[in-house]
This record gives C-alpha cells, sequence and structure tokens, in this order.
C-alpha cells in the first residue's frame, strides 16, 4: 500500500528500526519491546555495512513487506540509510536518533566538515578498509551511560563499517519530501554537539534533546518510542 492510499482514519502502525555503523539491531531490543507494547509492528533491518547501496537495499527489502504506512527510524549512520531509502513509497515519516542527515548530493564525510572533533570516538581501520571502534576506548566514545556488561555487549558484537561508505555520494533526501523528527544525546562522544543541532535543524526535524551517549537507541528507549509514537500520530495526518 502506498502512503497516498492511507486514509483520514487510518492509524500508523509500522515502524522500522535501522542500526548504524558498529552495531547491530540487537541494540534496538529496548525500542521494540516498548513499542510492540503499545500496539506497533515493529520490524528491526539488520545493515551488512559493506556499502551505502547495500545498506539501503536491506532496508528497502524490509520496507517492501509493510502492510502500510511506515515509520522510518535511523540511528548514526543509519540516518544516511534512511535519507536515502526513505523515498519508499511507504514512509510516512522519518526519525533520525542522533543520526546523520546529508543532503542529495552529498557524501557522508561532509557532515563532519566545520565541526570539533571527537578524541573518545576511535576508530581502528583494517588493511581491507573496514572499521571498528577500539575496544579500550568503546565505552567512553561510544556508551558511556550504559553498564559496563551493556557496552562490553556492544563492543563484542559490533559490525565493522567499509569506511568507503562515508564517501559515497547521496542520490535522495526523503526529509525535503517527508516530515522529520530526531533524538539528539547531548552526551554524544562520537559527534559534535553542533553537528547533530545542525543537522536536525536543517532537515526542518522536530527535536529532542536527552543527556545520553550516542547508543541512547539502547539506553534510553522510553525516550527514543516516545518520539517515534509522537511522529506516528502527527505523520498519519500529514499522509492522510
Amino acid at each position: 500500500m502506498s502512503i497516498n492510499e492511507a486514509t483520514a482514519d487510518q492509524e500508523i502502525k509500522n515502524v522500522v528500526l535501522v542500526h548504524g555503523a558498529f552495531a547491530d539491531g540487537s541494540g534496538w531490543r529496548g525500542v521494540y519491546d516498548n513499542l510492540t507494547s503499545r500496539g506497533y509492528r515493529v520490524t528491526i533491518v539488520q545493515n551488512p555495512l559493506t556499502s551505502l547501496e547495500a545498506d539501503v537495499a536491506a532496508t528497502t527489502r524490509v520496507l517492501d513487506q509493510q502492510d502500510g504506512p511506515v515509520i522510518l527510524v535511523g540511528h548514526s549512520w543509519g540516518g544516511v540509510v534512511i535519507t536515502e531509502a526513505g523515498v519508499h513509497p511507504n514512509v510516512a515519516g522519518l526519525v533520525y536518533v542522533s543520526a546523520l542527515a546529508p543532503d542529495a548530493g552529498e557524501t557522508t564525510g561532509q557532515q563532519y566538515e566545520g565541526f570539533a572533533p571527537t578524541p573518545d570516538f576511535v576508530i581502528d581501520v583494517t588493511e581491507d578498509g573496514y572499521g571498528f571502534l577500539n575496544p579500550d576506548t568503546f565505552k567512553v566514545g561510544f556508551a558511556h551511560d550504559a553498564s559496563d556488561a551493556g557496552a562490553a555487549f556492544l563492543r563484542d558484537s559490533q559490525v565493522p563499517v567499509n569506511m568507503s561508505a562515508f564517501s559515497t555520494v547521496v542520490k535522495n533526501a526523503a526529509w525535503r519530501d517527508k516530515p522529520s523528527w530526531a533524538v539528539i544525546a547531548t552526551e554524544d562522544r562520537a559527534f559534535d554537539q553542533a553537528m547533530l543541532q545542525h543537522m536536525a535543524s536543517r532537515i526542518g526535524a522536530q527535536i529532542t534533546n536527552v543527556p545520553a551517549s550516542h547508543a541512547v537507541f539502547m539506553t534510553q528507549p522510553g525516550v527514543v518510542s516516545d518520539t517515534i509514537d509522537a511522529a506516528a500520530r502527527s505523520a498519519v495526518r500529514v499522509v492522510a
């Protein structure tokens, strides 16, 4: 069903969650449990992180399986993926969770230009061009507000990303045509705070700030879920 077929009394009950680099979909468990308890049908994309094209294809396959309008959610690198994949006709709204939000014609790498470095977020690159987060600085850089056990699980289950993906030019910017929301972790050490605020403001997102690390998708599932719920309730009026 296209969102153009949505009727005024149709609720958005489909949510698709897209993880970022150095992670997999398991970190969304708290958000999944929260939203499914509210009656949402939630699907989690497992990005291969081998290229932007591959991640967009993985997300599109999931969007194709939805039975109605969708709120598409991306964390970190997942924001690039939903920016590109969000032009799918089933997508009614976008939620960026401490996420990148490039425009068409831009690369992910360009989003960092002019903003402060983040020395606690250390990426080790392998000979074949894949990046892992350094294990010694993982917790402080990625998930300082998680428990030691939670941060260790994220560290030991991380998925390396093909670093060349950050130089791929984005072809579509779904946020130009779809309403957007943003959850910004104010203690994020992966991105300069000014960078996060700039990106969210540029796309016209409704912004929610929360004291949290870059792992806000895992450590603040209630705030993230509330934002997704608000998006679903608001976006249905936009697409109706």
